[in-house]
């Protein structure tokens, strides 16, 4: 399975960024990832919003440094989605 065959997302881990600032964003990505990689869920929801994409931006660039993460890609359906496989 892979990113693009990914339809529905309600039944996927999801972490909702509503509320935050960019830096706990940051703090709560990286401690969702590393929970969700450490469980073996191969995919997992970000909700970040599409605002100003100031949440957008801070989840894709932990996304691009973290280790765990495989590919990542911004949900066709919903603009404000972010949907990140995890490697195994």
């Amino acid at each position: 399975m892979t990113l693009d065959d990914i339809l529905f997302m309600s039944h996927l881990p999801t972490l909702d960024l509503h509320g935050y600032d960019e830096m706990s964003a940051r703090v709560a990505i990286c401690d969702f990832i590393r929970d969700n990689h450490k469980m073996k869920n191969t995919f997992v929801v970000i909700i970040h919003g599409v605002g100003a994409g100031v949440l957008r931006k801070a989840t894709q660039g932990v996304l691009q440094m973290n280790k765990n993460v495989f590919a990542f890609k911004v949900s066709n359906f919903n603009q404000g989605c972010t949907i990140v496989q995890i490697k195994n």
